[in-house]
């Protein structure tokens, strides 16, 4: 592999990597699902303190996949990039997959 092959790759895996915690992937789908949401009721439906929240969504800020918008005293996130939910539907459809084929295996 290239230099260049590797430099994209290596773009691809900090953006996977960004996404791939329970907390993360719960931000993407809220944000698709209501196209906004400030940090303070991130931090209520998530339960943890907002020091952590905070952190998860730089990472998504980060790589890209939101952003914010700073409005008086309160952060608004949303999603940059909305076709992070079609990565998302990619990795239902392989759960899917993978439960049709352990039920063939048990049903066998």
């Amino acid at each position: 592999m290239d230099s260049k092959a590797q430099a994209k790759y290596e773009v691809r895996a900090r953006i996977i990597k960004a996404i791939a915690h329970p907390t993360r992937l719960f931000i993407v789908d809220e944000l698709a699902r209501c196209d906004e949401r400030c940090v303070c009721e991130l931090t209520e439906m998530i339960g943890a303190d907002m020091s952590t929240v905070s952190r998860h969504l730089a990472m998504l800020k980060n790589v890209g996949i939101i952003e914010d918008e700073k409005r008086g005293a309160q952060v608004f996130y949303s999603l940059r990039c909305r076709c992070a939910t079609d990565f998302l539907d990619c990795v239902e459809s392989v759960i899917r997959s993978n439960a049709r084929g352990q039920r063939k295996l048990w049903a066998s």
